[in-house]
């Protein structure tokens, strides 16, 4: 029942044009005006005014330079990147995803219902990732619901909910209505990626194949996971109602043994977190940007202040 209200209310939000909508996920939109483009070594956040903003990696600290261009939330890697932008106005609540080069040039524009929540690129900025919130505007909300899509660059497919991918818990193919996915983050093959899956009251760490067009529950308790870059370990947050603040730790899962170590930072956090390198991670955390070490070593520490939703580039080698 639910399921079929969010789609009644989709349905509503793009209603007067599902040929606008077709043409709106296949042509390329207008060039953004945008004052630069993306730049190798430098560390690209959302500043407390919207703009996206950036700093040296080096030097987090030192001199800002925005770059003309709002976001909720942002990712970038190799040439593509992705803008997710909650508009404004009477109604129900839509979010615009610019797809953009590494020029920061809008080369795609896709409508979607909800409010921005998580985005993604995979490391050769091919597979571009993104979340929203449809129901509820909170992973604390009960009853909250959410449309995660996947956009494949070369080819230009887009699949706008990956609600209908092939499910299997525990090995055996599982169907429920409620079933919600979140937080989407890719492997260097471009076809694997690991997601949130939650159905019934529990949370899962899944495995996809995109190609194949299914996924396979890995173990349970795992939000918002971010693979590490030699794909052996991923850093998530798991429900910890004792932090302060959010009530998620950052944890780090090792693929292979599936061991957590719990992080050096003890507050809450609601982030999808990135790695800086193997061995530090970063987050955004009260409006603010901390990296903290990989090992559950060391102290957070504060890279930028007023800031959320931070990506460190590195151009094509």
């Amino acid at each position: 029942m639910k399921r079929a209200w969010i789609t009644a209310l989709v349905a509503v939000v793009l209603l007067g044009g599902a040929t606008a909508y077709a043409v709106s996920v296949r042509q390329p939109a207008a060039p953004a005006t945008v004052q630069d483009g993306l730049t190798d070594g430098r560390l690209y956040f959302r500043a407390a005014t919207g703009q996206l903003t950036s700093v040296r990696a080096s030097d987090p600290t030192g001199e800002r330079e925005a770059l003309g261009l709002r976001c909720d939330r942002f990712a970038a890697a190799q040439a593509s990147a992705i803008c997710l932008i909650a508009n404004a106005g009477p109604g129900l609540p839509t979010t615009t995803a610019l797809i953009l080069d590494r020029d920061l040039h809008e080369t795609r524009r896709i409508n979607l219902a909800g409010i921005p929540s998580r985005a993604q690129v995979s490391r050769t900025g091919r597979m571009i990732s993104w979340t929203v919130f449809v129901t509820g505007d909170s992973y604390r909300a009960s009853g909250f619901s959410t449309w995660t899509g996947i956009l494949d660059t070369r080819t230009g497919y887009a699949v706008v909910n990956m609600e209908n991918i092939h499910l299997y818990v525990d090995g055996e193919r599982y169907h429920s209505p409620d079933v919600n996915y979140w937080g989407v983050t890719f492997a260097a093959d471009d076809t694997t990626f690991y997601a949130t899956a939650s159905t019934r009251g529990r949370t899962y760490l899944v495995r996809g194949d995109y190609a194949k067009w299914e996924a396979h529950t890995v173990t349970t308790g795992v939000e918002c996971p971010s693979l590490s870059p030699d794909g052996t370990r991923i850093v998530y947050k798991r429900r910890d109602d004792s932090a302060a603040g959010a009530p998620w730790r950052l944890a780090v899962l090792d693929l292979s043994t599936l061991r957590s170590t719990t992080l050096a930072e003890a507050q809450g956090v609601d982030d999808q977190a990135i790695w800086l390198d193997p061995a530090t991670v970063a987050y955004a955390r009260d409006g603010e940007v901390f990296a903290v070490p990989a090992d559950g070593s060391g102290v957070p520490r504060r890279l930028v202040a007023d800031g959320t939703s931070p990506v460190l580039f590195r151009a094509p080698e």
